[in-house]
């Protein structure tokens, strides 16, 4: 074999290595022989327990669930916790006002005495995992109907969540995998005192906002960054001025060294959600009905909150969060139903489920026990296809789609103990002083201006394009007498109802009596029947027993293949590599992006690509320090083969051996189709450089406080 032969075959080689290794959320605590092999062969240097053990501390002790829908790392000994400016958003808002504008200005605390308690915030981290699918399946018998089969598995896991969790301050959860073929057990500390400690600019951590969301070439600065507390014993306690910096079991040196093609990356997160084993109709159901129906009601939503934002400096501040969380998922379900149809996924399944069919049909036993699966699927698809469009709308348009309404579902309990007499005039008293400071907090951020163009733009639109015989009944008499004009309707509503006036609410809560009459009340819960009454039509017939049968088929049939279980915000490990991307034919994207090209996007004034002038003199004088690369460029950004989804967004992305090289946030355009399709060529995760991150510390925030924390791997 000559040389250039023999160099042209470990070329091929490492490309399958990377091609099998770059797909796959995997359970980090039973990672087997072939996942460490290929991660070793891709660079690792780490052991198995170094990354995942209940024995010693290992990479899992840092990474946390942050928020409820994000992940977070430790970074320090005194628990100092990185996690995206998106992830951390909604708490740098609450704190905001416009003369304290932490939103455009940032906010940085250079002691810890400045750091701000979050009202609502925890993190959980993972101290316990058991598969417990014997006990949770105890009982459970093949020829039970999926109602009574659901009910003995809520029976199991309810009696043995109890007892795991005995008297412990813990978190239980038990999560089905493989659609219902496998249960595992998690349990979780939390803890409630997580504090602010410095989050950059908008300029920098909302740099590109809706236009770069999703896409690649990024020059994104998202992080944030917290803090978290204990008690002095060190044990989870929530926020008390007492309350001391937690000691942490195992925190992430940072690195340094930066990122070169084909360098190793490992991602440890919480990803959110995967339907990479649904059916061909699942497929087809997202690009026909669902991805529309959302992309609708939120175009129309957003086109609202922008009016109002530009308007007007104080509006910005209040809806800023709000709008970023309606945006994020506007422009995926675009790019989804684009990236599905593109890759031809739908006709992918249904090549699958034909070769399932060939697999099934050629063994009397295999025909037995899975035939039936695709008629079951496709009753259930047909009977969803009727609903799918009234559902969302009702939802997105409904009762989550003008604020006002939305918050008048808080009042629900309340209203019904006192219709229904449940409660003795004490209970029902004490019910509604309880209720005051979420009032307070809802009207902090509330415009009424901005709600009411909203709810009418959002009613028109559920009139005009959903099924007139699913529409709620206040909707459809109102529609069909003004011409799906409900601006009349709205501003009488706004007149007449306690919901949309702080005062009006707070006197109702103390002397609360019947909403029936309110009508934004009567419209909620009109709303609501509606979308109960839908919701049971839709159940009626399932689909829980064909995906069932199919994962254990595909399972069975795929002998060979290493299969991972869909992503349900449990821990997972993804491993790859740090590579450029070749999307289309003659497109080449590098794996960086440098502070060059965050400011050839500067537009100064302009809400998404304006800069801090702080940055624009440091990029002026070329002064990067220590954290240039050796061609003297600030990286901002790179791109790796990892797997993601929603819920990895501040993921840590750790080096061959276990440092933090860069936070994960976004996937790319290309590969939007990747919650329900992985595409090996073109799916690039996209990450912050810590070089970036500390260059913002240090050079433009001068927070030598952080720095001094932080271990640092040059």
């Amino acid at each position: 074999m000559t040389k250039k032969t023999n160099l042209l075959c470990i070329a091929l080689m490492m490309l399958f290595l990377c091609a099998r290794a770059d797909e796959g959320m995997w359970l980090p605590y039973s990672i087997n022989g072939q996942n460490l092999a290929d991660m070793q062969r891709l660079g690792c240097k780490l052991t198995a327990e170094q990354i995942f053990s209940f024995n010693q501390p290992s990479l899992k002790d840092a990474i946390v669930q942050f928020g409820g829908g994000c992940t977070g790392e430790l970074i320090s000994p005194e628990g100092l916790l990185l996690t995206n400016h998106h992830c951390g958003l909604s708490y740098v808002q609450a704190h905001a006002s416009v003369e304290h504008d932490y939103l455009q200005d940032g906010f940085w605390a250079y002691s810890k005495d400045q750091e701000l308690p979050n009202e609502g915030l925890s993190v959980l981290f993972l101290t316990y995992i058991e598969d417990v699918t014997k006990a949770v399946l105890e009982g459970v018998t093949d020829n039970m109907s999926e109602k009574d089969r659901e009910a003995k598995i809520a029976e199991n896991g309810k009696k043995l969540s109890i007892e795991k969790k005995g008297k412990r301050d813990v978190r239980v959860e038990i999560v089905p995998f493989y659609h219902g073929n496998q249960y595992i057990l998690f349990v979780y500390d939390e803890y409630k005192d997580v504090r602010l400690v410095a989050c950059p600019p908008w300029g920098i951590g909302k740099y590109g906002a809706d236009t770069d969301n999703w896409t690649w070439p990024r020059h994104k600065g998202d992080f944030c960054i917290f803090r978290v507390y204990t008690a002095p014993d060190g044990s989870p306690a929530p926020y008390s001025k007492d309350n001391v910096p937690m000691k942490s079991k195992h925190y992430l040196p940072v690195s340094l060294k930066g990122v070169q093609p084909g360098d190793y990356t490992m991602i440890l997160g919480y990803p959110g959600s995967t339907d990479r084993y649904s059916s061909s109709g699942s497929v087809k159901n997202v690009i026909d009905l669902e991805g529309p129906a959302i992309v609708a009601c939120r175009t129309t939503k957003l086109e609202q909150y922008r009016k109002h934002m530009d308007a007007d400096p104080a509006v910005f501040i209040q809806y800023a969060s709000k709008q970023a969380s309606v945006s994020n998922y506007w422009k995926y379900y675009i790019g989804q139903v684009k990236q599905l149809q593109q890759n031809k996924v739908y006709e992918k399944r249904l090549a699958q489920e034909q070769d399932f069919r060939k697999w099934m049909n050629a063994d009397k036993s295999r025909k037995a026990k899975y035939d039936g699966i695709f008629e079951e699927y496709d009753k259930y698809w047909n009977h969803q296809n009727l609903y799918t469009k009234a559902l969302i709308y009702n939802r997105e348009a409904g009762w989550r789609g003008g604020e006002a309404v939305t918050f008048a579902l808080r009042f629900r309990q309340l209203n019904a103990a006192i219709e229904r007499k449940a409660a003795t005039p004490e209970q029902i008293k004490k019910m509604a002083q309880n209720m005051k400071a979420s009032v307070k907090d809802f009207f902090k951020d509330y415009n009424k201006a901005l709600d009411r163009d909203v709810t009418i733009a959002l009613l028109n639109l559920y009139y005009k394009d959903v099924n007139p015989a699913q529409l709620p009944s206040i909707l459809k008499k109102v529609g069909d007498k003004t011409n799906g004009d409900f601006t009349a309707f709205v501003d009488n509503a706004f007149a007449k109802s306690i919901f949309v006036d702080e005062n009006k609410v707070n006197a109702w809560l103390d002397n609360p009596k019947s909403l029936a009459k309110d009508p934004i009340f009567a419209l909620m819960y009109n709303i609501l029947e509606t979308y109960w009454d839908l919701s049971e039509q839709a159940e009626t017939v399932n689909d829980k027993r064909a995906e069932r049968l199919y994962m254990q088929g595909l399972m069975e049939m795929q002998q060979d293949r290493n299969f991972y279980p869909d992503a349900n915000f449990t821990m997972r490990l993804t491993y790859g590599s740090v590579q450029d991307c070749e999307p289309r034919d003659a497109v080449t994207y590098s794996y960086v992006t440098t502070l060059d090209g965050v400011m050839a996007k500067y537009k100064p004034g302009d809400w998404e690509f304006d800069v801090p002038k702080e940055l624009i003199k440091l990029w002026e004088n070329h002064d990067y320090g220590r954290y240039a690369d050796k061609n003297g460029d600030l990286i901002v950004n790179f791109i790796t083969t990892n797997d993601i989804t929603g819920g990895n967004s501040g993921s840590p992305v750790i080096d061959a051996n276990g440092n933090l090289i860069g936070l994960a946030f976004d996937g790319n355009w290309e590969a939007m189709s990747g919650d329900i399709s992985f595409e090996n060529q073109v799916q690039r995760t996209i990450c912050m450089d810590m070089r970036y991150l500390l260059f913002i510390i240090d050079k433009m925030a001068n927070a030598q406080n952080l720095m001094q924390e932080l271990t640092i791997v040059e």
